[in-house]
């Protein structure tokens, strides 16, 4: 009898596994070969695939780590060639295709989304690729594999025993061969007439010689990896062979691949673009105008975008000329020089002691703490991943922006940290100092981003498959004037230090368009920049020539916090007693990474449901 079950048992055991094998094969069989039943699983499984072919990107979000044997990410580059490029082309193409098979009409009110979203950014893709696919400056100042390499290497890739340091190692390795591939790249623009600006050439001159020029202990790359290294708990002659074997990489594939770059820069150094806007290239103007709908996400033109800065810089200016009445100073000359004054006012600025740079990074991390208790009455939700603040590395603080975020990994293990350039001293009047916080951190960059990865009602797709500007950027700048708003500015200077950071954020507007289509040069648009904010020589060269080499990206900050503005105006209206700000935040939070005129619709949608 007990025979007789179990044999029954193990016969339906058998009919589950097989029935279970069908189902699953059934389903692969649709989501590869098909066009699958859910528009959420094909584009999870397109993000996968993508994820799976970028071993950098594998180990950012940190969730693949414990399968690093198996998959060796870890002591991988991507290295694309220019058939890697096409044949991506076309896969793009088949996208589209497929995404444009799912009827609206059988979708959930998320993924119609989804589906808008999907589309926008691969038709954005194509026009890109048909169009300007060389367009880009894959060498400059602030990125290119010379900077990005190492600063993965030494921010990103983990250190946390002895498989991963040689691991390190293997990729280092692949400095060469990425160099190689750029080359190519570099060649393939050559053809086209398409060079950088001159001052472009002689920053990535400046920084390839200095990388070539540091010895093993000096070099970057060895003294992060000494640092992560001797934390582990290994032989010191396993340290020592480490050490010895990164230092014989770095001179036959490091330092031969900055050569390889170098020699291009110096041989085509006559070539250089002489003009500073992307005007000037082939087919310049169509170029920024799709990379202003790229950005913005908007329709406006460049002619509305500049007018739309030109009357913002006025506005800001009014108030900030307000306020330095307020605390008695005369206003007897343009709000730009007060500013720069006020900058360069020894009260307002840390002293240049050995110490500097310790003591501001303990001061932020103070402003951070603050600012979360102050911000909670108005968020519903806080981020589980903590964020700290960290000085941007000393290879690239030179050419680098004020400040910058990177996100925290998906597995907990980094957190958010926020990047604060502490290379001028000028670049860190205290009165500023808040206004950064809150754009970086608390409640901006930090809250948007590591609360968009903790949603567990996204989507993979909706959290990680599609980036914009305008609301990432967006948000972090209207972040500043909430905290203006709810009282988190600490006094008017503190609230000075917001104006002034809008004020850019609106120049930008201006001084953007003005380069690329406008005509002008960058001198025209540092001096601009100078009378109208107050910002450091060394703070407004670096922005000036920043919006040069990412044409359009600098118009996304104002246009999207324009544009939630816009938006909590009308639900405001629309509500009446029924608004709650804590409520607004939460929608605008919870539908992760958009386009403005998505967000437009969502905002719409949650108005009409009271």
């Amino acid at each position: 009898m007990q025979t007789n079950i179990m044999k029954k048992l193990f016969k339906y055991i058998g009919y589950l596994a097989m029935s279970s094998f069908a189902v699953m094969s059934l389903y692969l069989v649709n989501l590869f070969l098909m066009k699958p039943y859910s528009i959420d699983h094909y584009l999870a499984k397109e993000l996968t695939v993508s994820l799976l072919d970028s071993p950098e990107y594998m180990t950012y979000i940190g969730i693949f780590d414990p399968f690093n044997a198996i998959l060796k990410h870890n002591q991988k580059l991507s290295i694309d060639t220019l058939e890697d490029d096409e044949s991506n082309y076309q896969d793009t193409l088949k996208h589209l295709e497929v995404l444009k098979k799912y009827n609206p009409d059988n979708l959930t009110d998320a993924q119609k989304v989804t589906q808008k979203i999907a589309i926008f950014d691969t038709e954005n893709t194509i026009d890109n690729f048909e169009n300007f696919r060389f367009h880009s400056y894959p060498f400059n100042q602030i990125s290119g594999n010379h900077l990005n390499g190492v600063e993965f290497m030494t921010d990103t890739h983990p250190i946390r025993n002895f498989r991963e340091a040689t691991d390190f190692i293997k990729r280092v390795s692949l400095f060469d061969d990425a160099m190689k591939a750029d080359l190519i790249w570099l060649n393939e623009q050559k053809k086209l007439g398409i060079f950088a600006p001159k001052f472009v050439f002689d920053h990535v001159i400046r920084q390839l010689k200095e990388l070539i020029a540091y010895t093993d202990d000096n070099n970057p790359l060895m003294q992060v990896f000494k640092s992560k290294v001797n934390a582990l708990n290994i032989s010191t002659e396993k340290k020592e062979t480490l050490f010895r074997e990164l230092g014989l990489v770095i001179q036959s594939d490091v330092k031969p691949g900055y050569q390889s770059i170098l020699q291009f820069m110096e041989n085509n150094y006559d070539q250089a673009n002489k003009h500073h806007g992307v005007w000037s290239l082939p087919n310049g103007d169509a170029f920024y105008a799709s990379r202003l709908r790229s950005y913005t996400t908007t329709d406006y033109t460049a002619e509305e975008i500049h007018q739309i800065g030109l009357s913002e810089v006025e506005r800001i200016g009014n108030r900030m000329k307000e306020i330095f009445i307020l605390l008695g100073y005369e206003v007897n000359k343009p709000v730009g020089q007060m500013m720069n004054e006020l900058n360069e006012n020894p009260d307002f600025l840390y002293a240049d002691t050995p110490d500097r740079k310790q003591i501001v990074i303990a001061d932020y991390n103070q402003m951070v703490k603050e600012a979360e208790e102050d911000v909670r009455p108005y968020f519903e939700r806080f981020p589980i991943s903590p964020v700290e603040v960290r000085a941007v590395p000393e290879y690239s603080e030179k050419t680098a922006a004020g400040g910058y975020y990177q996100a925290p990994s998906l597995d907990g293990s980094r957190p958010g940290v926020f990047y604060a350039n502490l290379y001028d001293i000028k670049q860190t009047p205290t009165f500023g100092m808040r206004t950064l916080t809150f754009h970086e951190a608390v409640p901006g960059h930090h809250f948007q981003i590591a609360l968009n990865l903790e949603n567990e009602d996204l989507t993979m797709y909706r959290k990680m498959g599609y980036r914009t500007s305008a609301f990432t950027e967006g948000w972090a700048l209207y972040s500043e004037q909430l905290a203006v708003e709810v009282g988190m500015t600490k006094n008017l200077f503190d609230e000075l230090g917001v104006l002034q950071s809008e004020m850019f954020r609106a120049n930008r507007l201006v001084v953007d368009t003005g380069m690329h289509y406008k005509k002008w040069t960058r001198e025209e648009a540092m001096e601009y920049m100078k009378n109208t904010t107050g910002m450091s020589d060394t703070e407004v060269r670096v922005e000036i020539e920043r919006y040069i080499v990412w044409p359009g990206q600098a118009t996304s900050y104002k246009m999207g916090m324009l544009k939630i503005l816009e938006l909590r105006e009308k639900a405001k209206e629309a509500l009446g007693d029924k608004f709650d700000i804590r409520k607004f935040h939460t929608i605008v939070l919870d539908q992760g990474i958009v386009p403005l005129f998505i967000l437009e619709d969502i905002i719409d949608d949650w108005i009409m449901s009271y």
